[in-house]
């Protein structure tokens, strides 16, 4: 049973934006590890919980930013005794097909960096958070008062949102890689780097717990409480996710694409492709 989640938004083809403005979530009610389709930007007010994007571990505080590019895992845990309350920004990439002033600007620049750098968080100053804090909060009227314009409105606000990241945020703010403050054994880090470099190859509990250096038993307990699945369901999201990309990237087969991505056989890639995207593989390639 694949525990991960597709996160699956109300289709608004005219409109593919949503907000959860200032929400303070508990364990219980944060999403187990999910992905989805479209771009997130979370941007934390105060309280302290743990992220975890892609194959890292971050901590999370106040006036932190997150990026997080469309089809990447990831999983929020708020702290106990002092849950972080935030806002957070989902859009379809799609809203961002303006026009092009010659100048190299892209409006999903910071996404694309966050993915190349595989550094997802940005600690901001406080002028940097206090303005970032005001964007939401215009963002979050027009959704309440729906004045006619109001989209429009939103759609400039999120223009002005990605370009101030870009340009004052990103620009002075260094990425953070990993944080070392976590409780995350050393050896959980390297066996998800392990992980991301090879999950399209054939790897066992047995492999993986023997270059952890600790039992199978250990290692089946430890992936579960700290990623929140096990270790099957998190290559087998990773492989799917990668395929979608090759169909919608190249002209492979699809058998060639199944093979690239670990599936033995193409009827099993089908199966667990349509089970966790909802759609077939030759569904994925039209749609491009």
């Amino acid at each position: 049973m694949v525990e991960l989640i597709r996160k699956i938004f109300d289709d608004h083809d005219l409109f593919p934006f949503s907000l959860a403005y200032k929400s303070t979530k508990s364990s219980q009610s944060e999403l187990p590890d999910h992905f989805h389709d479209w771009y997130e930007i979370v941007f934390v007010y105060r309280g302290s919980g743990t992220f975890f994007v892609d194959h890292t571990f971050y901590d999370m505080k106040q006036g932190d930013l997150f990026l997080i590019p469309g089809n990447t895992i990831h999983r929020a845990t708020p702290d106990k005794e002092t849950p972080v309350t935030s806002s957070a920004i989902y859009f379809s990439p799609a809203m961002l097909q303006a026009a092009q002033f010659g100048d190299g600007f892209s409006y999903l620049q910071s996404f694309e960096q966050a993915s190349a750098l595989r550094g997802y968080k940005l600690a901001t100053l406080p002028h940097h958070a206090q303005q970032l804090a005001q964007i939401f909060e215009s963002i979050q009227y027009e959704l309440l008062h729906a004045i006619p314009g109001y989209r429009q409105a939103i759609y400039l606000h999120l223009l002005q949102l990605l370009l101030y990241v870009q340009r004052d945020v990103a620009a002075t703010e260094a990425r953070t890689p990993h944080v070392d403050t976590l409780v995350v054994p050393q050896w959980m880090r390297e066996i998800l780097l392990y992980m991301d470099q090879h999950y399209c190859e054939n790897i066992s509990l047995t492999t993986l717990s023997k270059r952890a250096a600790v039992s199978p038993a250990h290692f089946s307990r430890a992936f579960k409480q700290l990623i929140g699945m096990n270790f099957t369901a998190y290559i087998l999201t990773k492989r799917i996710i990668r395929a979608k990309q090759l169909l919608q990237e190249s002209d492979a087969s699809v058998q060639t694409i199944a093979e690239m991505c670990g599936f033995e056989s193409l009827p099993h890639f089908h199966a667990m492709f349509k089970r966790m995207l909802g759609l077939t593989p030759a569904a994925v390639r039209k749609s491009v």
